[in-house]
């Protein structure tokens, strides 16, 4: 799949680069990503000391961790930075031991992992997972390298693992055992089925592997269901710290914007031209544009979608900073101001005009995630991407019951419902004008 990505979208640099592209070596690029993860990860010192920080991981990595499972709350700030920054680095180093290049498809799963290690993935949760990706491998016949998509993805179904192992009341071992089965039966399935399933959407659900992770969770939860288990709705929130956790996103953004217009060689060249493309998968902005202005890109879309959190009144928690984090994340690949802003419009509207608050943690995440769909703004225009919006609003409040909670990225599989109903018809609109 990496491979494949890597060649599509060098062919598609011919057709769309008019200015060179500023080479930056893998060996920099590692660098970065790195120096990143170690800042989430000492940020974590910032709020909470040493002993308080082991005491909140030690919280985080017990709890069942469905949706929503802020860690800033069942631990501390400072606990769940720092297991966010501890997921980034392993999956960095995961990336680097199985020499795959850090792309931008590589830079979003990255980022998706750190963010959601805000509230859902943990230091015990993802390992079964990944063996199960890496048996696939085996059983394929393939290098682990060419499946590292769908392991780093695939953990946004680690409550499974979580969920079994200390939530349905599983005594001692039993439950470790059994959830770390199930995670290894996740892990193995999630890469062939990623595959088919994108072309359900056609490329215009970013999220693809959101939208997989929704219909493996669905099945678990009813064979879950079947046996008499039920998963209880969950909402812990941090709620009051929105000053110092804006002031530490923007420092964090801000650096990411200096490096990156250091590494383009101290200018913006070449940011217009990431600003034409759809960002339909698959857009690698890396490949497409450089890494220098790719880190423009995720600085500024993060800036945008932190303005949106502070502008609608809402909190900066576990689950919003990391949907934060997957926004600039996919900066890298697919996402751009032209094409996050109309769908952002959109989720702000359908939670004005219908029954959510616009300031909900629900509504704003809809409105962060839901630019899973900013490919329909970049390819049918900004008015096709309000509509997109507006729809995923009232389908991601509805879908949750489905998976029972155990996959994280629900709104990626709300995106995928959405993207599947609406472009057909803008297809189809499109052909008759």
């Amino acid at each position: 799949m990496q491979k494949s990505i890597e060649l599509q979208a060098k062919e598609e640099v011919k057709e769309l680069m008019q200015d060179e592209v500023v080479e930056v070596s893998e060996k920099v690029k590692f660098s970065v990503m790195y120096a990143f993860g170690v800042i989430v990860l000492l940020s974590a010192f910032i709020f909470n000391t040493p002993s308080e920080i082991f005491k909140g991981l030690i919280n985080i990595t017990i709890d069942p961790s469905i949706l929503v499972s802020d860690y800033m709350e069942i631990g501390n700030i400072g606990a769940a930075f720092f297991n966010g920054g501890l997921l980034m680095l392993i999956s960095i180093m995961i990336v680097s031991k199985s020499k795959v290049k850090m792309t931008g498809t590589t830079m979003a799963a990255i980022f998706t992992v750190c963010g959601f290690a805000l509230f859902g993935k943990n230091i015990y949760n993802i390992w079964s997972i990944f063996l199960g990706v890496f048996l696939y491998s085996r059983y394929s016949r393939q290098n682990f390298g060419k499946y590292i998509l769908p392991a780093l993805f695939g953990t946004g179904l680690s409550p499974i693992v979580s969920q079994v192992s200390f939530g349905l009341g599983l005594t001692g071992i039993t439950g470790i055992l059994a959830g770390n089965l199930f995670g290894v039966i996740v892990g193995f399935v999630v890469p062939s089925l990623a595959v088919h399933f994108v072309k359900f959407h056609q490329g215009f659900n970013l999220y693809n592997m959101g939208f997989t992770c929704g219909i493996v969770g669905t099945f678990f939860m009813a064979i879950f269901r079947g046996f008499g288990f039920e998963n209880e709705k969950r909402l812990f929130i941090l709620e009051g710290h929105n000053q110092i956790l804006g002031i530490c996103l923007s420092m964090f953004f801000i650096s990411m914007l200096i490096v990156g217009i250091y590494l383009n060689k101290k200018s913006l060249n070449g940011y217009g031209r990431l600003l034409k493309q759809t960002g339909r998968s698959v857009q690698d902005f890396v490949l497409l544009n450089g890494f220098g202005v790719t880190l423009i890109n995720m600085a500024i879309v993060g800036f945008i979608a932190t303005a949106y959190v502070i502008l609608v009144k809402g909190q900066l928690n576990g689950p919003v900073i990391g949907g934060i984090f997957t926004v600039v994340g996919f900066g890298a690949f697919g996402k751009h101001t032209k094409n996050i802003i109309p769908v952002m419009i959109g989720v702000f509207l359908a939670s004005y005009l219908m029954t959510w608050n616009v300031n909900a943690t629900g509504a704003v995440l809809a409105a962060l995630f839901g630019t899973s769909l900013a490919p329909i703004a970049g390819q049918f225009g900004w008015k096709a991407g309000v509509l997109a919006g507006f729809i995923h609003m009232a389908v991601v409040m509805n879908v949750g019951y489905l998976h029972g909670g155990m996959n994280l990225y629900n709104n990626g599989f709300a995106a995928g419902l959405v993207a599947a109903t609406v472009v057909p018809i803008l297809e189809a609109l499109r052909r008759e004008a």
